[in-house]
């Protein structure tokens, strides 16, 4: 009996220890299937900064420190093994002179970042999208370089975005001795590092063709006299969209043009489109840059002249409504002249320009378009968009639009303002669409004609004006006579 409940016990601890052994095989199990593996590193330099991106199998905890003496950057990774080489990145012309790891546990990484010189970092997580898993952003800025707020490094929208807030007034191009400065050509090619955008048929990526384009159309630009093209990134590298803008407005842009290449479910669609802010996207970003106390005193206006920092609530959003209309005029002025040059080129998606709320267009004091120089999607437009003879060809036309609207409406101070004081440019007669909000007394300001020039020129009994009215606007020459 005595033999019989020992043999009991001991068969009761045998399976006890087999349980808990069962048990500690299925929590290491557990345990690995919720490590999240590094499964690559990629590296981007911009002029500015350096940023680095972790592509993971899953959402990751991290902390970040930095160390001195020398001088180093720790990442700590949580419940993370590397499962990739790290001697593979390209580190040349960055402030990182070596990337080493370790397994500090069976459950935790320790990424150490060697600097040849002091770096302000940044780092964010990422979620999936269509295009990326699960990611670890770390952003390195150079000592002086100015630190846009983290932005997540999803691809540039092809449609309406939410609205942007420049965080800095429009600073003019410095006048040169002679009193004649140039007029400031913002050039954005669309997308960039690991935001490559839409891809062709062929792999091509919609970030090279917008470089391409947007470098060509500098130099054309360029070579107009009385003009000076800046380009908002001249590399392969991720700029957030509001630093687009910020960029483009540090350099005192007198306007904004975004380079882009479309994409569409149907390999069909083609043509080239022009877009300006819509309606819509100026009544919210009005409303966002009267809710953000911080933006309260940066400058409306394009010369700068009006801050809102003195003024109340309601006197600041009619001043604020005034320059957003105004600018949104302007850039479908502008934005008609370069679809009508571009469709002397190739195909036009859209015979006018449309109109969205995309987030780079969103600025209340620079005229502001955006131009989808064709469908990558389609295999001829991709063809086509990938020679140097196309690019040209596009780069000439958007230049000619662009140079039409200001030798008809040149900023004071310029060098092309002079020309036209001088009578040494002719400026023949243009038409204007009347837009919600505007007055004859307005539109004639706008002009530099008088009123009773615009009643007669368009046979005017009074001083109403309709909106989708579409008024003569006479030469400069004959206004001066009336």
């Amino acid at each position: 009996m005595r033999k019989n409940m020992g043999w009991g016990l001991r068969l009761r601890a045998l399976l006890a220890g087999l349980f808990i052994l069962l048990a500690l095989g299925a929590g290491e199990v557990l345990a690995a299937a919720q490590i999240t593996q590094i499964k690559s590193v990629r590296l981007w330099r911009a002029p500015d900064n350096t940023r680095l991106v972790f592509d993971l199998s899953g959402p990751v905890q991290h902390s970040l420190f930095t160390l001195s003496a020398p001088n180093r950057i720790v990442i700590d990774l949580n419940g993370a093994q590397l499962s990739t080489a790290l001697n593979q990145l390209k580190l040349k012309n960055t402030p990182i002179t070596a990337v080493r790891s370790a397994q500090r546990s069976p459950t935790d990484l320790r990424l150490v970042l060697d600097l040849s010189a002091q770096v302000t970092p940044k780092s964010f997580v990422l979620p999936p999208n269509q295009q990326y898993g699960n990611r670890l952003v770390v952003d390195l800025y150079d000592q002086g370089a100015d630190i846009t707020p983290d932005v997540p490094a999803t691809p540039t929208p092809n449609r309406p975005a939410t609205p942007v807030t420049p965080t800095q007034p429009v600073a003019k191009a410095p006048v040169p001795a002679g009193g004649k400065r140039d007029i400031i050509i913002a050039i954005d090619a669309g997308h960039g590092g690991e935001d490559p955008g839409a891809s062709g048929p062929s792999g091509l990526h919609e970030k090279n063709i917008t470089l391409s384009i947007a470098r060509e159309l500098q130099r054309q630009i360029n070579q107009m006299k009385g003009f000076r093209a800046e380009l908002t990134r001249t590399g392969d590298y991720f700029i957030p969209l509001r630093g687009r803008t910020a960029i483009a407005r540090k350099k005192g842009a007198d306007l904004f043009v975004s380079i882009h290449a479309d994409a569409a479910p149907s390999r069909s669609a083609f043509g080239a489109s022009v877009f300006a802010l819509s309606d819509r996207g100026a009544t919210s970003e009005t409303a966002r840059w009267l809710a953000d106390s911080e933006n309260r005193s940066d400058l409306i206006g394009g010369d700068g002249s009006v801050s809102l920092d003195d003024k109340d609530h309601m006197l600041a959003g009619v001043l604020l409504d005034l320059s957003m209309t105004a600018t949104m005029s302007s850039s479908l002025d502008v934005g008609h002249k370069v679809l009508t040059n571009v469709g002397r080129v190739t195909s036009l998606h859209k015979s006018r320009v449309e109109q969205a709320g995309f987030m780079v267009l969103k600025s209340p004091d620079i005229p502001s378009i955006l131009v989808e120089t064709g469908f990558i999607s389609n295999p001829g437009e991709s063809r086509k968009l990938n020679t140097a003879s196309h690019q040209q060809a596009l780069a000439r036309s958007i230049a000619a639009g662009v140079r039409q609207y200001f030798v008809q409406t040149p900023p004071p101070g310029t060098y092309i303002a002079s020309l036209r004081d001088g009578g040494q440019l002719s400026s023949g007669p243009r038409q204007h669409v009347v837009r919600a909000g505007e007055s004859l007394s307005m539109i004639a300001a706008r002009y530099d004609v008088s009123m009773a020039t615009l009643r007669s020129t368009n046979n005017l009994k009074t001083d109403s004006v309709r909106i989708g009215q579409v008024l003569n606007i006479p030469a400069t020459s004959l206004a001066a006579q009336q």
